[in-house]
């Protein structure tokens, strides 16, 4: 019960930032005398510092206030990407204190090779860490693929060619807990957790879309993950089942017409020598009106609010977001999507039509990341003991 209520302290101060003792209490709904006593030992154990006397609403003097340590132990993220690799240190409060991206060239996905390079770039994000007095509690890996519910197993990632992967034996086990997801749950995550996210209530759909596309099912602020794990992959839902063939093995999947590679060439552009390089020029071309690139975004948009349209008539979301790459483009996606979703669904209000709304991510691209990163610092924070008895601040790399 201790850890449990010391963990609940964390929380409390995670989610709404700095708090006086009696405030803490009021949230958590325990007495103040037992949370002087909680917060006097995560105190002694360097998770939490106190800063000067807050604003107060009642009478009297008031309180310290207390915020999550920005030293000690971290949340380490990282997302495997078809052309990138990508990790980085989140601190208990949640800032981003190091990150380090790197570029992966065409067709080199051998899942040894991958892993080994992670794993190095996880090396120099713990000396980087380790010069602002942070150290690893916890790794979370985002991939574009299918995650076998409970494990660390990359099941299939098409874009990838990955089959039954298994990355914990692949990966050092220096950084604490490891976590393995999809990279739509992550960037799902991001949206429900990060202040930027733009799902204002606990149950929506979240698009993420870069070189692949999936989708993360939000409902009542927990991801539902399918029995085996698999929900979301509206990548392959097919929008035209005649259509060109798919990396998964069907043909007309969403992915043909809406991925990024089918985007940049139906707008006439290569693919960019960066992640997501060209998006944002194809941007810049809509924006001046190009008639190539509206012609191919406004088709991208009406396959996505196709597939889409399925997946509000089934769920009842209070609103779809689109992250990853497409949310760059969000002036000229979402009217066809909307469309389409205007068209293809009903919902009825207090005795009216209304159309589920949809919304570009303000996080965009770092979503997946940011929401493999947030997730390890929760998963700390559900263990205190870990956190209070690591020797000089753990284990490193």
């Amino acid at each position: 019960m201790r850890q449990h209520n010391l963990s609940r302290v964390l929380h409390a101060l995670a989610d709404e930032g700095a708090l006086s003792r009696a405030e803490v209490a009021g949230r958590i709904g325990l007495t103040r005398a037992a949370v002087s006593t909680l917060v006097d030992e995560l105190l002694r154990g360097g998770l939490l510092s106190e800063r000067g006397p807050g604003r107060s609403g009642s009478v009297g003097r008031p309180g310290s206030q207390l915020v999550l340590a920005d030293q000690g132990p971290c949340g380490f993220g990282a997302e495997i990407g078809v052309d990138h690799l990508t990790v980085c240190a989140m601190d208990l409060r949640g800032a981003v204190r190091a990150r380090i991206d790197h570029r992966m060239g065409p067709g080199g996905h051998e899942p040894g090779a991958v892993l080994a390079e992670l794993t190095g770039l996880l090396e120099r994000l713990a000396a980087e860490a380790a010069t602002h007095r942070l150290w690893p509690a916890g790794l979370a890996v985002a991939v574009p693929g299918l995650v076998a519910r409970g494990t660390a197993t990359v099941t299939r990632a098409p874009n990838l060619g990955w089959r039954e992967v298994d990355l914990a034996p692949l990966l050092p086990s220096g950084q604490g807990p490891l976590t393995v997801d999809n990279e739509a749950n992550f960037g799902a995550l991001a949206e429900l957790w990060e202040e930027r996210g733009a799902a204002g209530n606990g149950s929506f759909v979240h698009v993420s879309a870069r070189i692949g596309i999936g989708a993360a099912i939000v409902v009542d602020g927990a991801v539902l993950r399918g029995a085996h794990g698999f929900a979301g992959e509206l990548g392959h839902v097919p929008v035209r089942p005649g259509g060109p063939p798919c990396p998964c093995g069907a043909r007309g999947c969403l992915e043909t017409y809406a991925g990024e590679a089918a985007l940049l060439r139906a707008a006439g552009l290569a693919p960019g020598t960066e992640p997501g390089g060209r998006t944002g020029e194809l941007a810049e071309r809509c924006a001046a009106r190009d008639a190539v690139a509206l012609r191919a975004v406004r088709q991208a948009g009406s396959a996505l609010g196709i597939a889409l349209s399925g997946a509000v008539n089934l769920l009842d979301p209070h609103q779809v977001v689109i992250g990853g790459s497409l949310a760059e483009l969000s002036p000229w996606l979402l009217p066809p999507v909307r469309r389409e979703l205007a068209r293809r669904t009903m919902l009825t209000a207090g005795g009216r039509t209304t159309a589920t709304p949809v919304t570009g991510s303000l996080i965009g691209p770092a979503g997946p990341l940011l929401g493999a990163a947030r997730s390890a610092v929760r998963g700390a924070l559900d263990t205190p003991a870990r956190l209070l008895t690591a020797p000089g601040g753990g284990a490193m790399l």
